[in-house]
Formats: structure tokens, C-alpha cells, sequence
């Protein structure tokens, strides 16, 4: 009975950038995550037999700017095809983990400016398989949609993806041979008119002889089908083509007509790859996206035992100058900066010039009284006659092409000071008044004032007044402007420190039921916990909190009171007559019996044990309700139930119980020992008995004493009739062993041993 109780590293002559994105273009209003890129290889990791061990990897790259486009696979399909010399037959296919995802930095150049919004990401794919030696190839291919629908020199770009393959050759078998593997990942932007010096060159841990060339990247999948709709996984034209149904050999990229393989990209020199080093070179002379294909082809002793295919895409854009002159200044009137110095002749410069190791010199220069002033720190100081009015300029790597310069404007001006006072009643919280007292030498005066209050109240006002919320030390700030622009600012602490004017407080309600908890919101202002708070619940307890909750163990009305002291002695007080009535509660609790309900007992006697209750109310998970006190509950299936006891005293507070009970499936089956398959009609079939509409993945087998398996069925309604798989000759008398798996409705498996006798 139990009772229940409540509870790549690369180069370019001039201005070459990494990057993944046309930023300058005006081709595409936003980023999308499109594929960009991507390339496969494998390495021969071992030898078992007639057997091959390698490991493949995927390298693939994406846009990474929007929410929309082609994501990461978090589970990749690749599938193996051999061919043999007829057609392709499908070996197997491999769904892989991709890697993590990691962020491609452009190269810095000190005369590009790397648009910001450029995002550029790359995984892999890495998996192991076994292929035994054959006289014939070996394909392993992937595919994915889409590539943006910007690219210039292939027909229709967004409405297919790309397809990632390597074939392993009856040569390369043989040898347990390496496939090439690229060095640098490729330069996706580029600088019109600048000239490529790439080296696309691949490494061999054979040794093997080298040959590249451009190629046409192959075509893969398509928009027919996306997550969650029919075709995504069978339709060789949909996001994700199953390998299983899309075999080899797969469609190239359809070029515009200006391009072709061998010109995949406008030049002047055209844009071309050194057949026996990889090294791409060429000037390209028109904007936009172009998706580029590189084969490079492995000869050993003059036999070709593999190529291996990289595709990625080049945007070819505007680069800008990095460096850029700036200076610290009160105004700017497009390069002009305009500095005010309110009082001082000397004009110390900060000089916010970027990107500082791309800066070789500076140059400043000031007409002062018609002699032309000179300095050449980053940071310059100059020391002006008078009031007056000064212009200058700064030059940033004077003569370089990676030059840029501003115009300097200093006006001199009369000197600006600034001071304030504040008046305020230390005890009593109210209004604080705040008076001006700033000077200035302009002509027109102080124009204008800032008032920051310390806790985020502000004004305009020349002399506001102003009520704080909370008590504290606040830093106050006047900040002046005067005709002149000039602008000075001064900070004082105000120590504030006063009792409310009035107590306010809201209790969460003012009647309860035991145990009666009570939030008391003190709505009073200014307060803190620098004060002394003593608060009198009427119970016979006090607290100390700003906004207490407390509990009343007993039924009653209550008085309460609250006395504020401020941290400079300031004192406050009230009381709140009869203020709380907390009513008497019942105490819910119940037992059950039995204590493990099944489905061979699923009825189950619920008995009260809950004290001061006049009405009760039973809720058995979301199949009944009964208001009895001592209910009996049929549980018409096996699992988990949150039973729920609800009860109510005449005050009409209310408490409650909860069990969870388990009602468990239980499986019942035995097997008999022997059996007389005489054709006398009686005890003829040998099997077992129990409750078996509770028995999963079912299997019988019987067996002789030799280890022969001579019947077998998943059929619990099937026996033995003493004969070969029931159908042959008879078996001999004796004694033959029997074993019985099942899985339970909770997935435990069992097995049931036994011996069947046959007697005729």
C-alpha cells in the first residue's frame, strides 16, 4: 500500500581580395546562403586483402549573409557507383555528420576596402569506407541545390545546384593510391582590371605527375522539391537528390554564349590556367559573378589513375583605397573638419586616420600669420596668435596611390566656463532646484543646456526642477553650448537621502487560506536598501525586505506596520488596521492500492487520508473524475497517469495531492515440455501460451540436439508440428530445445528457453 502527501594563403600583383560576395555590383539586393564552392578527395588508409580502406572528404563553402538559401547538411548522402565500362550500378550509399562551421577571412590588402557585410563560410564531409578491388571504377558523388541566380556566364544559375564527385580507377585500386588535394582555397572576389597570379596547384602524397586544366562544373538537383514536400528525397531535379535513384552520369552547367570551359571569365589577357603548375592568371575586364571549374589529372609512368574536380565562384567587383584620413572634430562638412577651441590658442589634434599600418607618413600644414607651419607626427600640435579663424590641411602618404587628405578648419574662440548649484530638502522627499551659473565670453551668449540628473532623468530647461525616484549619491552633469558652439561640462554628486512623503503599499491580496503567503509591494518613493526597513506582520514575525513576502502559518486578522529610516537618520512610520484575514486550509493526501497496477490489475482503490475536508474531488490523468472519498478507478490502458486529489474546506480553501502511477504492461508466456504429434488430434502442435497481443517482434525457433535450426517463425499463433519446418519428414523422438525472443511494450527485450519432448 503506498500513501501519497501533498509536494589559404595566395597572392595578387595589385589589390586582391578573399571574399565570397559582389558587394559593388548592384547584382543582388541582399546576401542569401547559396553554394559558392566545394570539392571532394580521398586517401587510401589502408589495405585489407582484396579490400581498400579510404577516407573521403567534402569540402563545401556557402554564402552566409540571410536566412533563405542552401544551409549546411547537418547529415550529408553520398553515393558509391562502380562502372563497368557499360553503365553504373549503385553500391552503397553513406549519410555523413558535417564538420563545423568555420568562418573564411579575406586577405588584407592595404589598398582595398573589404566590404563589411562580406560573410564567407566553409565545412566538411569526412567518412571511412571499404571497397574490395574491382576492374573497373569507382564513383562517389553528392549533390545539393542551388547557386545564386546572379551568375553571369552559365544559362539559368539559380535553378540548379552542383554535384561534388571523385572516381577511384581500377589503377588507383591497385595501388592504394592518393587522390591530389588543393593547396589554397580560391580568390572568390577580385579587382577589376587587376591582374590574377593564383596558384591553384594541388599537393600528391604519391608523387604522381600533375595535369590542370579548366572544366566544366557539373550540374546537381534542382528547386522541384524542398524540406517537407514529396520529391525532396527521390526527384533527381529536387533540393537533396537521393543517391539511391539520380546514378552518373550527371548534366555539365550550360555556359552563355561569350564563355565556354576553356574561357569561363572576360579578360584582357583572358583568364587562363598553366597546365603544368595551376597557376591562373589573366586581368579580368568585366563585372559580376562567374562560376569557375579546375580539373587537375594524376599520371603515374604515363597511365591516368584519377582526376579530382574543384568549382567555385569568382566575383569580380570595384576595389577601393583602405586608408582613410580623419580627424577628431566638432564638425565635418564633407572633408572639411571644423575643431573649436574655446579659450586655449594651442590645438592639440587627434588623429583617428585607419588602417594605421598601411600609413607611412603624415603631413600637416597650417597658414599661420602667412607663414606656412608644419608637422609630420600622427598626432600634431599647433599654437595659434590669437582669436581668429585658421585653415589647414592634413595629407596621408603623400605621392603613394594609397594617399588621402582632409581640410582642417580651427576656430579660435573666447573661453567658456561652466558651474551650477542645487537646493533640496534633505528629509522629506521632493522637489530638487538646480541654478545656472555659467559664463561665457561669446557675443550672443550661452544658447543652450543639458541637465543629466545621475539616475536617467534629463532637461533643457536653464534652471529646471526636478523630483527623484530613488534615493542615492547622483552624479549631476550640466553640459553648456554658447553662441560660438563652444561647449563645456561639469559634473557634482547630490547626495539624496530622504524618507517618502507618503507609504504606500499593495498587498497581493488581503484574504488568504494557511499557509497565507503575502507579497507586499512597497510602492513608496525614494527607497533603497541603504534604508532601515522593520516591518510588523501582526503574526508575531517582522521583516526587513524593501517588498517582503511572508507566510501565515495560522488563520486569523491581522495588523500591519512599516517604519523607514533613511541612511541619514530620517524616520517614517504607519500601520494598517485589520489589514490581512487568513482563512483555515485542509490538508489533502491519499494511499493506493495495489502499488503496481497492470494490465492484468488495473483497478485501483484510492483511500483518503487528507484531514479538515468537506467536499473532495479526484481527477485519474485525462480519462475521469470521481467525488467520492474513497473512489475505485478502472484503468482501461497500461502507461502513466497523474492522478490528482482536489480538497475543500468549509472555509472554501482548497488543497491538493498528486501521484503519478505506473500501470505497467506485463507479459505472461511459458512453454509446455513435451508434445504427441501421433495424428490422434490431441496435443498435436507444440507451442507456447500466454498473453502474446502484448509480445513484439516475436520470434520461435526450434532446434536438435546437432544445432540445426529445423522450424522457425515470427507468428505467435504458430507452433511446431514436429516436422521439418513443419512441412518435411518427421522428427525423431527425443528431446529438442526451443527459443523464444520477444520485445516487451516498453522495448525490453526477453528471451524464453525450454525443451520440447516429442513423444509418439
Amino acid at each position: 500500500m503506498r500513501s501519497i502527501h501533498n509536494n589559404l594563403n595566395h597572392k595578387f600583383a595589385n589589390r586582391l581580395i578573399l571574399s565570397l560576395l559582389l558587394i559593388c555590383l548592384g547584382l543582388a539586393t541582399g546576401m542569401a546562403r547559396h553554394i559558392i564552392g566545394g570539392e571532394m578527395t580521398y586517401r587510401c588508409i589502408g589495405e585489407n586483402g582484396n579490400s581498400r580502406q579510404y577516407e573521403v572528404t567534402m569540402n563545401l563553402y556557402r554564402d552566409c549573409g540571410a536566412v533563405n538559401g542552401a544551409p549546411f547538411d547537418d547529415d550529408a548522402d553520398f553515393g558509391i557507383f562502380r562502372w563497368d565500362s557499360t553503365r553504373y550500378y549503385f553500391v552503397d550509399k553513406v549519410s555523413q555528420h558535417r564538420g563545423s562551421i568555420r568562418s573564411i577571412q579575406p586577405v588584407d590588402d592595404a589598398c582595398v576596402v573589404i566590404p563589411p557585410n562580406v560573410c564567407v563560410e566553409g565545412t566538411s564531409y569526412t567518412f571511412q569506407i571499404s571497397l574490395p578491388v574491382i576492374n573497373g571504377s569507382y564513383f562517389i558523388t553528392h549533390q545539393r541545390c542551388c547557386r545564386n541566380e546572379t551568375i553571369a556566364n552559365i544559362v539559368n544559375p539559380g535553378a540548379y545546384g552542383a554535384t561534388y564527385m571523385v572516381e577511384i580507377t581500377a589503377p588507383a585500386q591497385q595501388f592504394c593510391n592518393n587522390s591530389p588535394a588543393f593547396k589554397n582555397f580560391p580568390p572568390i572576389v577580385i579587382c577589376v582590371n587587376d591582374d590574377i597570379d593564383f596558384d591553384h596547384s594541388a599537393a600528391d602524397r604519391d608523387g604522381d605527375q600533375l595535369v590542370y586544366e579548366f572544366c566544366a562544373p557539373i550540374a546537381g538537383g534542382g528547386r522541384a522539391g524542398s524540406n517537407g514536400f514529396p520529391g525532396m528525397e527521390t526527384d533527381c531535379d529536387g533540393v537533396k537528390p537521393s543517391p539511391v535513384n539520380c546514378p552518373p552520369p550527371y548534366p555539365n552547367v550550360i555556359y552563355n554564349p561569350q564563355y565556354n570551359v576553356s574561357s569561363p571569365m572576360s579578360g584582357d589577357p583572358v583568364v587562363s590556367i598553366n597546365p603544368n603548375t595551376g597557376l591562373i592568371t589573366g586581368r579580368p575586364d568585366i563585372f559580376g559573378q562567374f562560376v569557375v571549374g579546375v580539373c587537375v589529372t594524376e599520371y603515374r609512368n604515363g597511365v591516368r589513375i584519377g582526376a579530382v574536380q574543384r568549382d567555385f565562384q569568382f566575383n569580380v567587383t570595384q576595389c577601393q583605397n583602405l586608408v582613410r584620413a580623419q580627424v577628431e572634430a566638432d564638425t565635418i562638412i564633407q572633408k572639411n573638419y571644423v575643431i573649436n577651441s574655446c579659450g586655449s590658442f594651442t590645438v592639440d589634434f587627434l588623429n583617428q586616420s585607419y588602417q594605421a599600418d598601411y600609413i607611412k607618413s603624415y603631413d600637416w600644414e597650417f597658414d599661420i600669420g602667412g607663414q606656412k607651419v608644419r608637422n609630420t607626427s600622427r598626432d600634431a600640435s599647433f599654437t595659434f596668435p590669437g582669436l581668429g579663424n585658421f585653415i589647414g590641411k592634413m595629407v596621408l602618404n603623400r605621392g603613394s596611390q594609397c594617399a588621402d587628405s582632409l581640410d582642417l578648419t580651427v576656430n579660435v574662440y573666447p573661453d567658456l566656463s561652466v558651474d551650477f548649484q542645487f537646493a533640496y530638502d534633505t528629509c522629506i522627499a521632493g522637489e530638487t532646484a538646480f541654478t545656472d551659473l555659467s559664463k561665457t565670453g561669446a557675443a550672443g551668449g550661452l544658447q543652450r543646456w543639458s541637465w543629466q540628473f545621475g539616475e536617467g532623468g534629463t532637461s533643457t530647461t536653464k534652471n529646471p526642477r526636478y523630483t527623484y525616484p530613488v534615493p542615492g549619491t547622483h552624479p549631476v552633469t550640466l553640459t553648456v553650448v554658447d553662441a560660438n558652439q563652444c561647449k563645456e561640462s561639469l559634473t557634482k554628486d547630490l547626495p539624496y537621502y530622504p524618507v517618502p512623503r507618503y507609504l504606500v503599499i499593495e498587498p497581493s491580496s488581503y484574504l488568504g487560506c494557511v499557509p497565507g503567503n503575502i507579497f507586499f509591494n512597497n510602492l513608496s518613493v525614494p527607497i533603497d536598501s541603504t534604508y532601515e526597513i522593520n516591518w510588523d506582520f501582526g503574526d508575531g514575525t517582522v521583516g526587513h525586505d524593501i517588498s517582503p513576502s511572508h507566510i501565515y502559518e495560522s488563520p486569523g486578522t491581522f495588523d500591519v506596520s512599516l517604519q523607514l529610516v533613511s541612511p541619514i537618520g530620517c524616520k517614517t512610520q504607519a500601520m494598517w488596521k485589520d489589514w490581512i484575514v487568513v482563512k483555515e486550509s485542509p490538508q489533502a493526501g491519499f494511499k493506493y492500492n495495489p502499488d503496481e497496477p497492470s494490465n492484468l490489475e488495473p483497478v485501483v482503490n484510492f483511500t483518503d487520508e487528507s484531514q479538515r475536508a468537506a467536499r473532495w474531488f479526484w481527477q485519474f490523468g485525462a480519462e475521469g473524475t470521481s467525488t467520492l472519498p474513497n473512489p475505485q478507478y478502472n484503468f482501461q490502458d497500461t502507461g502513466t497517469y497523474l492522478v490528482r486529489q482536489i480538497v475543500i474546506h468549509s472555509s472554501g480553501c482548497t488543497d491538493t495531492a498528486t501521484a503519478e502511477i505506473d500501470v505497467k504492461p506485463i507479459v505472461r508466456y511459458f512453454l509446455p515440455n513435451a508434445f504427441t504429434p501421433n495424428g490422434d488430434g490431441t496435443n498435436e502442435i507444440y507451442i507456447g501460451q500466454g498473453n502474446t497481443e502484448w509480445m513484439f517482434d516475436y520470434s520461435f525457433s526450434i532446434w536438435n540436439r546437432w544445432g540445426q535450426r529445423i522450424f522457425e517463425t515470427s507468428d505467435p499463433y504458430e507452433g511446431w508440428n514436429g516436422r521439418m519446418n513443419n512441412v518435411g519428414e518427421d522428427a525423431p523422438n527425443g528431446v529438442y530445445v526451443c527459443l523464444v525472443r520477444y520485445t516487451d511494450p516498453r522495448g525490453n527485450a526477453h528471451e524464453v528457453k525450454g525443451f520440447a519432448t516429442v513423444v509418439r
